[in-house]
């Protein structure tokens, strides 16, 4: 991973790093305290932070759900008593693991991936693909943090991704007035088309919907960062002002994405064959759970997982869900 680029300059517009702050210190169900002490033991002295993010933010019944975590650890080597997953999660970041967790007669289960915060901070900002500021520009809770600096260093992430997000959805629109929920729905639908996944774009809706508010704070927040991008209206809408040349430049780099996507997908799905116990059922229940598409796990399959991979896609082109 390139890390030359330097993390200090062109820092996010303090306001949208206090929304975040704001965001990532609100309280969450008590259920989940038991998944986070144990992800504390057993990354000990390498952890830095847990971020709870996803659809079970917003759940009461812990015990019906997957819980998704990201793992932030100071360093790969320090994380891992094996090394060669020290040296999986630094060439492809991250590594996702399956947790489970009984506790008063129930079962709490979570996925996690592990960063370093480097690779979080970096990821945020200067990934081209999506895979991490799509996800993070979105509603998260910060469960732990080591100290204050690595607190803030979270929150500044964070506010890049919201950033990132929005200069990477506005140049791809053509100029003309729209609001607060189309501008994330649009973004949300272009960053599922990038990758492995079968929301539709009733999905990129409802969420923009659900935490419409904290999207409107976010986005008046960041638009000192957006160079001008998106202006506000006097009578109350935003303005984009992308030109033809923008959405042409941006419309290719969004073609990159998907097909970037596709790759790092079957390459992530394969390595989780190594890291997340049962995970190909656990992709095949969660395709059918958001497309209906139901994709039988053989146990050729089982036995090559990127061949599971490619089958995936092609249903899901041939059906219509990828494009």
């Amino acid at each position: 991973m390139k890390k030359n680029k330097s993390l200090h300059t062109e820092q996010p517009p303090a306001p949208l790093v206090e929304i975040i702050a704001s965001q990532n210190a609100q309280t969450v169900s008590p259920d989940f305290g038991y998944l986070t002490e144990a992800l504390k033991q057993r990354f000990a002295d390498s952890l830095d932070a847990i971020v709870l993010y996803g659809s079970c933010l917003h759940t009461s019944n812990l015990s019906e759900g997957i819980a998704d975590f990201h793992v932030l650890v100071n360093d790969y080597r320090n994380a891992y008593a094996k090394r060669y997953l020290a040296h999986l999660n630094a060439w492809l970041p991250p590594n996702v693991f399956y947790l489970e967790v009984n506790q008063q007669e129930k079962i709490f289960r979570a996925k996690y991936a592990v960063f370093s915060t480097a690779d979080f901070e970096y990821g945020n900002r200067y990934w081209f693909h999506p895979y991490l500021w799509a996800r993070f520009a979105q509603p998260a809770r910060l469960l732990y943090a080591r100290d204050d600096f690595i607190r803030q260093r979270v929150n500044v992430a964070m506010a890049q991704a919201v950033v990132k997000f929005l200069k990477s959805s506005l140049l791809a629109l053509e100029a003309h007035a729209l609001n607060t929920e189309e501008i994330w729905t649009q973004g949300l639908m272009l960053t599922y088309a990038a990758e492995l996944r079968a929301e539709r774009a009733t999905r990129a809706r409802h969420l923009a919907q659900l935490s419409l508010n904290h999207y409107e704070r976010l986005t008046a927040a960041a638009l000192p960062a957006l160079n001008g991008l998106l202006t506000v209206q006097t009578d109350g809408p935003y303005y984009c002002q992308a030109t033809p040349s923008d959405n042409r430049r941006a419309r290719l780099y969004w073609r990159l994405r998907r097909w970037q996507g596709r790759i790092l997908s079957i390459l992530r799905l394969s390595k989780a064959t190594l890291t997340f116990h049962d995970y190909l059922n656990y992709a095949a229940w969660k395709i059918e759970r958001h497309s209906g598409v139901r994709v039988e796990v053989t146990p050729m399959l089982r036995r090559y997982p990127i061949l599971w991979g490619f089958k995936v896609m092609w249903l899901m082109l041939r059906r219509g869900i990828l494009r």
